[in-house]
């Protein structure tokens, strides 16, 4: 008898403490009352978002795999060991979608490499939820990580950047560690031309978000306070 293998479903979280359903699709909802088997980031926050989802749903029933920076990579591939006997997978972020700026993606990788269907459900991502408000080329785009911290590096990079974006006509994306925001915005006004425009997206879907896109040069005349609120920035270079 051949057994149908177990899918493995792409679970979209939260960017912050809001409620789940105000954000989230009822798919998510159906998706983890029938799913007992997860691959997550953080143990004690997965549980946490599966119970505000289902809060019926029994804690003790549920398998975690660990999947973060201290994971043995030679333990990946047995996360996916239920799917090979029929049962589903739920693949968790901390924020947002899986897969995107998010270790998830190597078990995405696997999935496909072993014939498992790959499910993606409707979720918030900030990259695009930043990039469809920041009034930037949305046809042409980039997303490239953090910058690099060193402080000559970093401007380099931006300079770089900002070469690629007007040669291209192409948005650039990036991200810092939130207690270093409002550092990389005063680095980004003092570094790129002052008519070239920055989109800082925060605390997007929350209550105190915050997006707006203005020049280099007007945003040295607006100061925000970014610290330690998740941000995204976007730069480009008409």
């Amino acid at each position: 008898m051949t057994i149908i293998k177990g899918k493995l479903y792409l679970i979209p979280t939260t960017l912050g403490d809001n409620e789940p359903l105000e954000v989230l699709p009822i798919s998510v909802k159906k998706t983890i009352e029938e799913t007992n088997v997860y691959i997550v980031e953080n143990e004690k926050t997965a549980r946490r978002f599966i119970k505000k989802i289902n809060s019926g749903k029994s804690q003790s029933s549920l398998k975690i795999f660990i999947l973060n920076k201290y994971t043995d990579p030679n333990l990946i591939p047995e996360f996916l060991d239920p799917c090979e006997k029929g049962i589903n997978v739920g693949l968790l972020s901390e924020a947002g979608c899986p897969g995107i700026a998010d270790p998830g993606a190597e078990v995405v990788k696997m999935a496909h490499q072993n014939n498992i269907k790959v499910v993606p459900l409707v979720g918030p991502s900030s990259i695009l939820m930043a990039l469809m408000s920041s009034g930037m080329n949305g046809q042409s785009f980039a997303f490239n990580g953090y910058l690099p911290i060193n402080k000559d590096e970093r401007k380099k990079e931006i300079k770089r950047l900002e070469r690629i974006s007007f040669e291209h006509n192409q948005s650039q994306i990036f991200i810092e560690t939130p207690y270093r925001n409002n550092k990389l915005l005063e680095d980004l006004c003092n570094t790129l031309e002052p008519n070239t425009s920055i989109c800082v997206a925060c605390d997007i879907t929350l209550p105190t978000e915050f997006i707006k896109t203005q020049t280099a040069n007007e945003w040295k005349k607006n100061i925000v306070d970014l610290h330690k609120r998740p941000t995204i920035f976007i730069i480009h270079k008409n």
